[in-house]
């Protein structure tokens, strides 16, 4: 294998966490977007769990977003994302506090007839301590840790672009000025840009598609 592999969908947070982190780490990867209603067999061979991201290493596969995150930036981390180690156990914990309280919230938001809710308001109220929380820690800096981007960010931050975009005029509607200014900072950067082109579906035998492209 000359590069990685990374299984993806353009939509997917987890997925657009794992470009993201890739795209930092500025390793350059074969991407294969994969259409979740039509997953193809060489995907599921190497993932039978059957959701993206996947980061295929040829002698390993690696299966959570935030795995590959970690991965990426433990291979080259030209932007410091990482603060040079300075709290990084506190920002990973971060990312796994949004991942196990804030996510199944906007899953119940975003996708009440999945849990039998007539809508998804209780749950969006319920997540709102949660965007309080990450409100507060913007407001020193614009960032979550020390004023500059971190690992944290990146982790966090397709979540609530996510939760933002059920009901767009909602959410920019709130009193929260510190998250909706590193939301719109994020969607009008040039990274976002980066990882977010339009990918065709890949099927077996297509010209590799690399990615980042810058």
């Amino acid at each position: 294998m000359t590069r990685p592999i990374l299984y993806s969908f353009r939509r997917c947070p987890y997925a657009m966490r794992g470009r993201l982190g890739l795209h930092a780490a500025q390793i350059e990867v074969e991407l294969r977007e994969i259409l979740l209603r039509d997953k193809p067999t060489l995907f599921l061979e190497r993932s039978p769990k059957g959701t993206v991201p996947v980061l295929d290493l040829g002698n390993e596969v690696i299966e959570e977003s935030h795995d590959i995150l970690k991965w990426a930036l433990a291979q080259s981390d030209p932007d410091d994302v990482q603060h040079g180690g300075e709290d990084l156990d506190a920002m990973h914990a971060l990312i796994e506090q949004s991942d196990r309280e804030f996510k199944p919230l906007l899953d119940r938001y975003k996708y009440p007839s999945r849990y039998d809710l007539e809508n998804g308001d209780p749950a969006r109220d319920e997540a709102l301590p949660f965007l309080d929380m990450l409100n507060d820690r913007l407001a020193d800096g614009g960032f979550l840790f020390h004023g500059r981007l971190s690992v944290a960010d990146l982790g966090i931050w397709p979540f609530i672009r996510q939760f933002a975009h059920v009901d767009r005029d909602w959410f920019w509607a709130q009193d929260r000025p510190h998250l909706i200014a590193w939301l719109d900072y994020f969607l009008a950067s040039d990274r976002f840009k980066a990882i977010m082109p339009k990918f065709t579906s890949w099927a077996d035998g297509d010209d590799p598609v690399l990615f980042p492209t810058n």
